[in-house]
């Protein structure tokens, strides 16, 4: 045998496959979604509902697509923090009906998500049929990446697919774990989207391209600035987090305003160090309503500022949108871009309810499913859980034993 034939090339290590590039006709398809949405409390009959189903309809187009192809679908995901203890409270019951509405067919809920049981009703499932298990974390095991965990996982299907962007920057057993070691692995059409907009950002930005920041705290962006200073035109800073900044520039911050730590205020000024070396404008509000959502001043600053963008990221809602007298400013910043001929990009969690709530996220090219990935994607380039579908399968503790006993065999 050739040796150069005997392995995959540098390239071939590096692809990522799509769903569409695997043979998933007749095979157990395992595939990780994203289902952590938020739900109601109980009514009388114990009943909660989905308040958005957002991240569902993400996953649509790969569920659809397995079952057009005759997969044998086993569908999985976490759904807020169980601690590894099974609770009704976080059963995926609510996604469950709720997706075979949106899907019109039959979603068969799974008592757990591991066992014989499990093993038995996979084995039996048809072509075409869906099959979700319930929550992953009601076993300590998915945020541990426990071994034995990721092994009974592997046991319910022949491909593994996933289409969790939200959770690829954690190393847990279905995320990290099972493309480890499967074989025949690969990604859904959320993720494509995903990369695709994020590396068309980051690497080749029509210009001016300009980024939003808000939120709370800067050392919990400080990577993230780092990453974009090196390849924005200009920053526009908003929400508490801005405090740091007037903090360094000695502005006012308004009494009943949330106090920057000393640790946020040291950050804001590296930051602007950096900036002023760079000739980079960072902008922060002239005005305020009481600390808690940029003025007027603010507003049309902002905007007129970012009247000429052709690329936007935004992450961090610019004020406490979530009461209706400090949603303002980030409600008519949103307005305005929304008009903008430029690709608008939002970096998930609380901005995109913000953006939604505006009246005009038709108008943004793209809102990301993932607020803590996107930001870890913009510092390092990639994610675990995306780049260990590059890899090859690395061998389980089972056949490295089996390997040594073949050479002690050899040498005797």
């Amino acid at each position: 045998m050739n040796p150069s034939n005997s392995s995959p090339t540098a390239e071939a290590r590096n692809t990522i496959k799509s769903i569409r590039d695997l043979n998933i006709t007749g095979q157990s398809v395992f595939m990780r979604l994203d289902f952590n949405v938020p739900l109601s409390a109980p009514d009388a009959h114990g009943h909660r509902k989905i308040e958005d189903d957002s991240r569902i309809q993400e996953a649509l187009p790969t569920i659809k697509y397995a079952i057009e192809k005759g997969a044998k679908l086993v569908l999985a995901s976490h759904l807020g923090r169980p601690d590894g203890k099974k609770s009704t409270e976080f059963s995926l019951e609510p996604v469950a009906a709720h997706l075979a509405t949106l899907l019109g067919v039959e979603v068969t809920l799974a008592d757990d998500c591991v066992g014989e049981g499990i093993e038995m009703m996979v084995q039996s499932m048809k072509n075409g049929q869906v099959f979700l298990l319930e929550n992953l974390r009601f076993h300590a095991g998915e945020e541990a990446n426990d071994p034995s965990f990721v092994s009974k996982l592997t046991k319910l299907c022949q491909v593994y697919i996933t289409d969790a962007f939200g959770t690829a920057h954690r190393k847990h057993a279905p995320t990290y774990g099972m493309p480890s070691v499967m074989q025949t692995k690969g990604m859904g059409f959320l993720i494509e989207k995903e990369l695709n907009f994020l590396n068309k950002m980051m690497k080749n930005p029509a210009k001016p391209f300009y980024a939003i920041l808000g939120g709370s705290k800067v050392t919990d962006k400080i990577k993230t600035i780092d990453a974009l200073i090196r390849q924005v035109d200009g920053l526009v800073i908003g929400g508490a987090m801005a405090h740091a900044f007037w903090a360094v520039q000695g502005d006012e911050i308004p009494s009943g305003a949330k106090q920057p730590k000393p640790a946020d205020v040291e950050a804001a000024r590296a930051i602007l160090k950096d900036a002023k070396k760079r000739e980079l404008t960072i902008l922060t509000p002239k005005d305020t309503n009481l600390g808690f959502d940029i003025g007027p001043e603010s507003v049309k600053a902002f905007n007129q500022f970012l009247s000429n963008a052709k690329t936007i990221f935004w992450n961090g809602p610019l004020g406490w949108f979530e009461k209706p007298e400090y949603a303002v400013g980030t409600f008519e910043v949103a307005r305005f871009i929304s008009k903008l001929d430029a690709m608008k990009v939002v970096g998930g969690g609380d901005t995109v309810s913000a953006i939604k709530q505006s009246g005009v996220a038709e108008k943004f090219d793209h809102l990301s499913t993932g607020g803590g990935a996107v930001l870890e994607f913009l510092e390092n380039g990639s994610l675990p859980g995306i780049d260990i579908l590059r890899s090859t399968v690395r061998q389980t503790s089972s056949e490295q034993i089996m390997m040594r006993e073949t050479d002690l065999i050899r040498k005797k």
